[in-house]
């Protein structure tokens, strides 16, 4: 495990690892995280994955950098194997296209492809969560086929609803509150991806698999009363 330590401000140390942003990277940084929480370090208040960091802060006044950096350093040595988790397989409907997808048909154009071979491409791999980021559990998911990869739109939208799914370049990605934003939608899905009253607000974290599948309207309003009156339950099954 190869990274190198960072100060950032008063309160916060930066690991950065060695390497390319790729699902083996992701599960070393996920590795690193159990280590991290194994190790339970005094002063720790949380710690913050990315694609190729982790972003540890700490309090202080109860340990100095230079004893966390310490700490850090000496996680290297510890092996996490035996620690690693299984990954969670989401099941995530999606309604692709109409005023649920408005720029379905621009990602078509784009690639020169019809609607239906997007929505066709869209569903077929299983999304690695690399992150939550830049609102409350927004998943970076990396995958996504280069089939259908497009830029973002020149001039972002002032307002894209919860649930909103989304292409820019090659990420997809999941609007979970509504927000202005620059990616492609291309569908929608009725789930609630953040919850701030419940235990665990976020329904995905860094290392699980999104599978997306196609619902036709009618089926999305089910699904969104049935989310609504608390009966719907989303598919999750067990990865390697």
């Amino acid at each position: 495990m190869r990274f190198s330590l960072q100060a950032v401000g008063d309160s916060a140390l930066k690991v950065n690892f060695s390497g390319d942003v790729s699902p083996e990277l992701n599960a070393e940084i996920r590795g690193f995280c159990m280590k991290l929480e194994a190790a339970a370090i005094a002063g720790v208040v949380e710690w913050v994955p990315a694609f190729d960091s982790v972003t540890i802060y700490y309090e202080p006044h109860k340990i100095r950098f230079k004893e966390i950096a310490e700490k850090v350093s000496n996680l290297r040595d510890i092996s996490w194997h035996e620690k690693r988790g299984t990954s969670r397989i989401f099941h995530v409907p999606v309604v692709y296209g109409g005023e649920n997808g408005p720029a379905l048909e621009r990602v078509a154009s784009f690639n020169q492809l019809d609607v239906s071979d997007v929505v066709d491409i869209h569903q077929k791999p299983d999304y690695l969560v690399y992150m939550l980021g830049f609102l409350p559990g927004f998943p970076y998911l990396g995958g996504l086929d280069k089939k259908i990869a497009t830029p973002r739109l020149e001039e972002p939208r002032k307002s894209m609803a919860a649930g909103s799914v989304g292409i820019a370049h090659e990420q997809t990605g999941i609007y979970p509150v509504e927000s202005p934003g620059g990616w492609n939608i291309i569908g929608k899905t009725p789930l609630p991806l953040f919850d701030k009253s419940a235990e665990d607000a976020f329904l995905f974290h860094a290392g699980d698999r999104i599978r997306f599948y196609c619902v036709s309207e009618r089926e999305f309003e089910q699904i969104t009363e049935q989310v609504e009156t608390g009966q719907f339950e989303i598919q999750m099954d067990k990865g390697g």
